[in-house]
């Protein structure tokens, strides 16, 4: 595979077509007009935008960070040279309707176009991904003046989009949030507060940018039921909606990230003059039930880019492998015998295994929740709408959290494939993991998403979640035909019951003075449970390229299908018994963490 070649050409047809069968899709009505070929269109059409104009200055991009002047942000030319190509090509629209000016793809289909940008230049992906998100929220929730005033713009790209949650005191405890918005007897309202670290908070890409604030309305409920949204544009508009005065909305720095360093990163002031005009979002006190809407996709697509990114990072390091000869194997390990390539030896083929199985497990993971979205947009039978449903908000931490946290220990691995050359800049190894480092702390940090799914997620509705969870698990083992694959799902089932097992034991103790212990182990319940998933999704991989291994002779093909299978054992080989450690320490209530105290650290 060449370098510029961002993703193998068999992966995610694969994906999409194989293991998920989204051509499916177009049998629904809302998808009618579409056909694979309008599908492979254009992900042909991102793979090519994000190969000749992203990749080329991803690197260039980490060593020449946006700057700041004091009065407005500056960047290399080749960030709007791709974000205008990003925008014109109607991508930030995908997913909404024909008569929006948009394509009307499936949210499965966007995920993969998002594939290649993420792998190809993640920091300059931001600025449209974050748009997307942001229309989202405005879409779902706004009243109709404000979606006219802000949504045609946002969906070409002439306007951007940021939420701006965290504030410098507060961090991930948004109930201690002090930005405050003031009612106006116009309706609108005035904002006074301080962001920080807020990805795309401010540049020169697009005509205006639509902040999604979090903020109290002084005289509301305390803690999180006080929260409000608001649309809080860099330029207000005119009455006529063009572009009018800069709003009293301030970039007051740009902050220096270990990675992602093309985007910029801001604290923003807003209201230092008093007069900082925002509009609310729905109802007064529904804020962060509707910025969740917004965060919750953004968690698919967090952990798809961590995925992405590792998977960069895994081919990267494979082609070097590949290249790089360096020490002789036997039977070839005399002296003047010819050095070989590195990848022929044990340890490096278990890194690069790993690698593969970390990211392509991750990959085939959010695209199944990615599925899910469509499956429940098109589902017209009421109960099983509701069921897949609670199964993607139970899925949605192990989403966010298990993709960015193995994404990066890949991209760790892949410096490691390198050796000394992968621990310099001249590599881009190292920017890898940078990049990717970013992604277990933002939307969430992964011990956020681990307390969400021990405490609420999997007991929510008297757990249904995971009875369909166990449902779509059981329908698929049961269907394995292929000899190899069953051998597979054998050993995944006992920690089915493992499973079972501890869930009884945790809702027996979650109403004693023991379920403190869970708020010290909730990483180990994480791990069991995405372990799990994570061996069910490779279980779907090996089964469908197992039933096509031996219906095609091409030697390329049959290669994948191979390392498809054997990344599958690699991860319920090699990953799956790690979590015996979790399954002993939940099911004796260890409170090691959480007995430990402040003075003894």
């Amino acid at each position: 595979m060449a370098a510029d070649t961002l993703i193998n050409d068999f992966e995610l047809p694969f994906q999409l077509y194989d293991v998920l069968n989204a051509e499916i899709l177009t049998k629904r009505p809302k998808f009618a007009e579409h056909s694979r070929e309008t599908f492979d269109a254009v992900l042909g059409t991102a793979n090519k935008i994000a190969t000749d104009l992203f990749l080329p200055h991803n690197h260039v991009a980490d060593k020449n960070e946006p700057q700041f002047d004091g009065k407005k942000v500056s960047m290399i030319d080749d960030v709007k040279v791709a974000f205008d190509a990003f925008r014109e090509s109607g991508f930030i629209a995908g997913r909404y309707r024909f008569d929006d000016g948009g394509m009307q793809l499936p949210e499965t289909v966007m995920t993969a176009v998002a594939g290649y940008f993420m792998a190809a230049n993640p920091s300059t992906t931001a600025y449209p991904f974050l748009t997307t998100a942001a229309i989202n929220v405005i879409s779902h929730f706004a009243s109709d003046e404000i979606k006219n005033a802000f949504m045609p713009r946002m969906l070409t790209g002439e306007f951007t989009g940021t939420m701006a949650l965290t504030e410098p005191h507060a961090g991930s405890s948004l109930a201690d949030i002090k930005t405050t918005a003031v009612k106006q007897d116009d309706g609108s309202y005035r904002i006074k507060g301080s962001k920080i670290y807020i990805s795309a908070g401010d540049h020169e890409l697009s005509d205006n940018i639509v902040h999604l604030v979090l903020a109290k309305v002084p005289g509301g409920p305390a803690g999180v039921k006080g929260i409000s949204l608001f649309a809080v544009p860099k330029y207000r508009l005119n009455d006529d909606l063009s572009v009018g005065e800069r709003n009293d909305v301030h970039l007051t720095g740009l902050i220096h990230k270990l990675g992602y360093r093309g985007a910029t990163s801001t604290a923003l002031s807003f209201g230092d003059a008093g007069e900082c005009h925002g509009y609310l979002i729905g109802d007064e006190h529904f804020g962060l039930r509707y910025m969740f809407k917004m965060m919750n996709e953004a968690r698919i697509a967090v952990g798809f880019g961590a995925a992405m990114i590792g998977y960069r990072g895994y081919q990267y390091s494979l082609d070097y492998a590949k290249d790089r000869t360096q020490g002789r194997i036997a039977p070839n390990n005399k002296p003047e015998d010819a050095a070989t390539a590195i990848i022929n030896h044990g340890d490096v083929k278990r890194m690069l295994l790993a690698q593969k199985a970390y990211s392509e497990g991750g990959i085939s993971l959010c695209l199944y929740g990615s599925n899910l979205i469509d499956r429940i947009n098109t589902c017209e039978d009421a109960t099983l709408k509701n069921e897949l449903s609670e199964l993607l908000d139970l899925l949605t931490p192990v989403l966010k959290a298990w993709p960015s946290e193995y994404g990066p220990k890949a991209n760790d691995l892949g410096i490691q494939v390198l050796g000394g050359a992968g621990y310099t800049r001249e590599y881009q190894a190292e920017q890898f993991w940078r990049d990717n480092r970013l992604n277990p702390i933002h939307e969430g940090t992964n011990g956020v998403q681990a307390l969400d799914l021990s405490f609420r997620k999997l007991w929510q509705k008297g757990g249904l979640g995971i009875q369909i969870l166990q449902r779509e698990i059981t329908q698929d083992l049961e269907n394995i035909s292929t000899p190899e694959t069953a051998k597979l799902a054998g050993k995944l089932m006992p920690y089915m019951g493992h499973l079972h097992e501890v869930l009884v034991h945790l809702s027996k103790i979650l109403q004693t003075e023991k379920a403190m212990t869970l708020t010290g182990n909730a990483q180990a319940l994480m791990n069991i449970f995405a372990s799990i998933v994570v061996s069910w999704i490779w279980i779907r991989q090996a089964s469908k390229a197992e039933q096509l291994l031996n219906d095609t002779a091409d030697v390329d093909k049959q290669n994948f299908y191979h390392g498809k299978i054997q990344a599958a054992k690699y991860f319920i080989d090699w990953e799956l018994p790690l979590i015996n450690r979790d399954i002993e320490l939940l099911n004796n209530d260890n409170a090691v963490c959480t007995n430990m105290q402040v003075e003894w650290f």
